[in-house]
């Protein structure tokens, strides 16, 4: 493995492998494995499986924890934009990992060191890895440096805003009067619950409810807005 890339990977995340050659499989792909059969290597490929399936998991638990008052519907489309192809390779780059996978000569000449769905492999292929050398709270630690603070920050939070997304849907052609409207609260100060129903030209178009007024009408517009796209 190259040793500059093990120097970057202790000086930016404080990742030192036991077993080198889990993180040189993570970062050799099918392609040069093919051109290289004399030399018997194995690809990132069933390291890739393990990856996604670790990397959902401690998603899903940040976001549980991080947003505990948003719907399930909501956490379930936040964590498909953080999981998605696109999201995993711009993580990739911003490590420079693709500085370092080895590919085929066709691959490399075809731009695969660019190609988002590669790159998204390589992210976990080497989470697979980091899991497989020292165990989740290692690949945690490594998701709070890379993922966890563009999260945080609001890199996603358009995936979130169904209120925007509904009046978009909505005044496609011509303004429309959308209103939300608190129908009902219940429960204690500490546990109060809110209804809320969201009207567009004094039709219901959608209800929701929530722990809180905001909570209520973002549930709403995401009930409205998935019932209205269903016709």
């Amino acid at each position: 493995m190259d040793s500059q890339f093990l120097k970057k990977l202790k000086e930016n995340f404080n990742i030192v492998f036991h077993d080198v050659s889990l993180l040189e499989q993570a970062f050799t792909h099918s392609s040069y494995v093919n051109e290289h059969r004399q030399l018997q290597l194995s690809d990132n490929e069933r390291l890739e499986f393990l990856g996604d399936a670790v990397l959902e998991l401690l998603v899903s638990r940040f976001l549980y924890c991080q947003y505990p008052d948003v719907p399930e519907g909501t956490l379930t489309k936040l964590r498909a934009a953080i999981v998605r192809e696109d999201s995993l390779a711009a993580f990739a780059k911003e490590c420079h990992f693709d500085r370092y996978i080895a590919l085929g000569k066709g691959e490399e000449h075809s731009g695969g060191r660019e190609r988002v769905a590669l790159l998204c492999d390589l992210f976990e292929s080497f989470l697979g890895a980091l899991y497989l050398d020292q165990g989740l709270e290692k690949v945690e630690e490594f998701l709070t440096q890379v993922i966890y603070p563009k999260v945080v920050s609001g890199a996603f939070s358009h995936e979130m805003d169904y209120k925007t997304k509904l009046q978009e849907f909505l005044q496609r052609s011509g303004d429309r009067i959308i209103d939300y409207r608190l129908v009902k609260e219940e429960g204690p100060a500490h546990a109060r619950l809110f209804w809320t129903e969201v009207y567009c030209d004094d039709e219901l178009v959608g209800k929701g409810h929530g722990k809180s007024k905001k909570i209520a009408e973002q549930d709403a517009a995401a009930n409205a807005l998935a019932d209205l796209e269903s016709k």
